[in-house]
């Protein structure tokens, strides 16, 4: 799960990382009192998802109260689904830091990364001159040493208060990145002013899906999904993922989609979405057809190899949602796997018939969203 930048900015204070003054506005209405408290000169930062936002326009610097109402009221007009914005005082700074930690799932450690030249162009920075990306490896048994902080301060290039105040927000980051079963904690970019001292000028936490149990302050609600169907497939549990092409795809098994979907691509056609309703949602068909019906494709192409997921089961439940939803495009279906001596019979109910190579199945699907017709 992913955290908007001001909800993991909370945490970095809590965890004693020096973040600005901020205040956050949700609608057009909170937008006077944001900016009577925090002021101007300020930065407006649309809280999304997303990376990129710099680039994308998202984060701007308003020199003027003027200058900042017209961003806010811009980008809640532009960005219906907008779910906040972060109205931050100027940080005065000398130098922008990088700072990442994250899991390296080659040795099972925490990998504690930085540079020198934080900013927007990290990630050029990262091809161009990787050399320039410093690593430390972190053993979660003994987490994170005194002797390490030093040695990453003066890899960096820090000395004095600068290198102490760096030290002090790598030793709370990855207090935070432990604490909160995270993948991901980053700082870019990490301001270091004349002074010497760190501010986070930016802030990414990425949690766990599987450790959501244990930090049960955050929910996704809708805000975290880019639409109506993305946020019903996660409540319900089902993998799917939205793209805009013609041929939605039902698959059992994350590798067989995966497959499934490079097939699609080398045949010429296109998908609409990614959806896996395997595993221990086998018997979810009903709603997994619905969300697929619900991108309009010209084709949905079911493929399914059932073991423990029974392919019989999963075909009861696929006759049974074309029944309720009666979909109007056609339905390419190729089920495998333990109980498939049945499927041809489900199957009849409906007029659907069964294919049983994966590869043709794809390429009928892709004629089909050409214009093609079932045989």
């Amino acid at each position: 799960m992913k955290l908007f930048e001001y909800q993991a900015k909370e945490l970095f204070k809590e965890a004693g990382i020096p973040i600005p003054r901020s205040a956050l506005v949700k609608n057009k209405q909170e937008m006077a009192a944001a900016l009577d408290t925090i002021g101007t000169p300020c930065m407006v930062k649309c809280q999304v998802l997303s990376g990129g936002r710099g680039k994308a326009g998202l984060v701007k610097k308003a020199a003027s109260r003027q200058e900042a109402e017209a961003l806010i009221q811009g980008y809640f007009d532009a960005l219906p689904m907008l779910h906040a914005v972060l109205v931050e005082e100027l940080v005065s700074f000398s130098q922008e830091v990088y700072l990442s930690l994250g899991m390296d799932p080659v040795s099972g450690k925490a990998m504690l990364m930085g540079s020198a030249q934080g900013g927007m162009d990290i990630e050029t920075l990262a091809m161009e001159a990787p050399e320039k990306i410093i690593k430390m490896q972190i053993n979660l048994d003994k987490g994170l040493q005194p002797f390490q902080l030093s040695d990453f301060a003066f890899t960096l290039g820090l000395t004095g208060e600068a290198a102490k105040s760096v030290s002090a927000v790598c030793r709370n980051l990855y207090k935070v990145f432990c604490q909160r079963d995270a993948e991901l904690a980053e700082i870019n970019p990490l301001f270091v002013t004349d002074a010497g001292t760190a501010v986070a000028g930016d802030g990414k936490l990425n949690i766990d899906d599987n450790a959501m149990f244990r930090q049960q302050a955050y929910e996704k609600d809708r805000s975290y999904y880019a639409s109506d169907m993305e946020y019903e497939a996660a409540r319900e549990g089902i993998p799917y993922i939205e793209f805009g092409g013609d041929i939605s795809l039902m698959c059992a098994g994350a590798g067989l989609a995966n497959t499934v979907y490079d097939l699609v691509n080398f045949e010429g056609g296109s998908v609409a979405n990614y959806l896996e309703f395997g595993g221990p949602n086998y018997m979810k068909a009903g709603t997994a057809m619905r969300l697929c019906l619900a991108n309009h494709p010209k084709v949905v192409l079911i493929v399914t190899f059932g073991t423990i997921a029974r392919a019989d089961v999963m075909a009861q439940g696929i006759v049974q949602a074309i029944q309720d939803l009666k979909p109007t495009c056609p339905i390419v279906a190729c089920l495998r796997g333990t109980g498939e001596e049945k499927v041809d019979e489900i199957f009849r109910e409906v007029g659907l018939v069964r294919y049983t190579d994966t590869e043709e199945a794809v390429r009928t699907a892709v004629s089909v969203a050409k214009g093609g017709t079932l045989a």
